[in-house]
């Protein structure tokens, strides 16, 4: 398995931006497809996006496309999120995830999961 360290959340007033950043410890941390969740207060752990080993498959939820960009350093063993235009339904607790080489959309590709990082985005 790999650890995962997530980092970057916060409060944010809406619309406004934040880039979570997620540390991977695995010196193969190139060869994992890795991805972001959030679960928001009362609801279950939904997919936000996801990026495979190269960089060249993304996927991202209906719900932050054109607003959130995945993308991954192999050189820094690390995953980012930049989110545009927050707004107060993207508030949560985010995940990061990893495994196997592709960008997986469902919780059941990964097997290894960060503590999560909060995200407040105020109205």
């Amino acid at each position: 398995q790999v650890q995962l360290v997530e980092s970057g959340g916060g409060l944010v007033q809406a619309g406004g931006s934040l880039r979570l950043s997620c540390a991977a410890s695995a010196r193969t941390f190139g060869s994992f497809g890795m991805a972001w969740f959030r679960q928001a207060p009362g609801k279950g752990r939904e997919f936000v996006a996801s990026i495979s080993w190269s960089g060249g498959t993304l996927y991202y939820a209906d719900s932050v496309k054109g607003r959130f960009t995945i993308s991954r350093d192999n050189a820094k063993n690390a995953v980012y999120l930049q989110m545009n235009n927050l707004k107060p339904e993207d508030t949560a607790v985010y995940y990061c995830a990893a495994g196997g080489t592709y960008a997986s959309p469902l919780q059941k590709g990964y097997d290894s999961w960060g503590q999560g990082t909060q995200v407040t985005v105020s109205s």
